[in-house]
């Protein structure tokens, strides 16, 4: 093994070394465990890794002749961002027109999970999970928009709280028609 070769280095080793140039004792009581636990926060967290939209879907694709639109909104989402592996989170908002055949409604909060557990960056993960129902659904327009608060912005760097970050994806008839799509943000954006 090479001096830069940590192949064979266990995830807890790298944790400990972590935290002992952060200036702290990964040996003192409190936190003897931590790199366990950072390991298995770690697995889960980035756990989307392991699924594809087309096995979480499975078979909850239904025939059916319903031609408006279908909202699912304040789908909670959690990831990391990929620049500083510090969380962000939000809502999404689903929406889609079928061309003969829905989704079982939970499938669309596993999309978001499938995609969010993974390192991201919001504007990365609202075209995947817009994508992931375009090929997947097939159906006539899809609608996507994600609002997330993100702790590097927050917690560091410029520190500002109270700030919020709103992406959309639009695939055909929320792209296309303008009456669709204003629809669509009116519905997703409107608070009870």
């Amino acid at each position: 093994m090479s001096a830069h070769d940590l192949t064979d280095v266990s995830f807890e080793s790298l944790v400990a070394e972590m935290i002992r140039r952060l200036g702290d004792d990964p040996e003192r009581e409190g936190m003897q465990k931590t790199p366990e636990r950072v390991h298995k926060a770690m697995r889960f967290l980035t756990s989307g890794y392991e699924r594809n939209p087309v096995d979480v879907i499975g078979d909850a694709l239904f025939e059916e002749r319903h031609r408006n639109m279908i909202l699912v909104k304040d789908i909670e989402m959690y990831s990391l961002c990929e620049h500083h592996l510090l969380p962000f989170f939000g809502k999404v908002h689903i929406a889609y027109i079928p061309s003969g055949q829905i989704v079982g409604l939970s499938k669309t909060a596993r999309i978001v999970e499938t995609f969010s557990r993974r390192f991201q960056v919001q504007e990365r993960l609202t075209e995947q999970i817009a994508q992931a129902i375009w090929d997947v659904v097939k159906p006539h327009g899809v609608g996507v928009v994600i609002e997330a608060s993100h702790l590097c912005m927050m917690m560091r760097g410029i520190e500002k709280q109270n700030s919020s970050t709103v992406t959309s994806a639009m695939r055909g008839a929320f792209l296309e028609d303008p009456a669709t799509r204003e629809e669509f943000l009116r519905l997703a954006m409107h608070r009870r």
